[in-house]
């Protein structure tokens, strides 16, 4: 990787200056963080595997006109991003009662829940992401009103796209975890989803068994961490088999 300058280091990815104004450098790292980073470990491979299943998956929204930051993948590792504005919140649709809504709502996990549920989390990690109203987002001014409106429509809306996604390959999307940004062209606003989606912010489960292959593996201690992930690519057709898989694996230890 060659010397540029680093704009922000998260939990699993670098963003480094991008070649040209308004784009920036997306480095998926193998760290994995559960728990509000209580919990840490290096796994090799899964920042190589998420680069290209979120790669795809921001492909085929865009083909589907969701609006996104990717413009293409640079290599096993980077991808080429437009730059954004995050917008301060964590937004997390849900499918099915798993996680943190089953212990906080006491609704037995795996349960399918009546419709399609949008929430909304304050990104600030000294707080630990706390759980908000778009009483408190609009009163805090942390997004407009009509970013509201645009954020809530298209995060169904992926949903939907996403859910047809993976039934197709016997995977159900339990929930999953996005952000958006503002992205400035001219005097033009644009609101468009950035960061990732792979198996690090999605529940994935197995149709027929109900195997986790996503990151609860981590939080649960399951094991099998990147061999989940590179299953769901896999599945996705990203990878074609266990081989290619490995393949990856290999390329990670002599990267580094």
């Amino acid at each position: 990787m060659s010397r540029r300058r680093m704009i922000y280091e998260g939990k699993a990815k670098i963003l480094y200056e991008g070649p040209e104004p308004g784009t920036l450098i997306q480095y998926f790292k193998d760290d994995a963080t559960a728990f509000n980073a209580e919990k840490k470990a290096v796994l090799d491979g899964k920042g190589v595997l998420n680069n290209r299943i979120s790669e795809f998956i921001m492909t085929r929204l865009g083909a589907m006109g969701i609006p996104n930051h990717f413009i293409k993948r640079l290599n096993m590792r980077e991808q080429l991003i437009k730059k954004v504005e995050i917008i301060p919140l964590e937004v997390i649709v849900r499918n099915v009662a798993a996680g943190t809504m089953s212990k906080r709502l006491g609704i037995t996990e795996g349960e399918a829940l009546p419709r399609a549920i949008v929430e909304f989390c304050y990104k600030k990690d000294e707080l630990g992401d706390p759980l908000v109203s778009e009483e408190h987002i609009a009163a805090f001014g942390w997004a407009s009103p009509q970013e509201m409106d645009e954020i809530i429509a298209m995060a169904l809306r992926i949903n939907d796209i996403l859910c047809g996604l993976f039934a197709a390959v016997g995977i159900r999307l339990i929930d999953f975890k996005i952000e958006f940004g503002r992205l400035f062209e001219g005097e033009i606003v644009r609101t468009i989803l950035a960061d990732e989606i792979s198996p690090d912010s999605c529940r994935l489960w197995d149709f027929e068994t109900n195997e986790k292959l996503d990151k609860d593996r981590f939080r649960r201690d399951l094991g099998g961490v990147t061999e989940a992930y590179a299953e769901v690519a896999r599945r996705l057709g990203i990878i074609k088999e266990s081989g290619q898989a490995a393949d990856i694996l290999d390329f990670n230890s002599s990267a580094k």
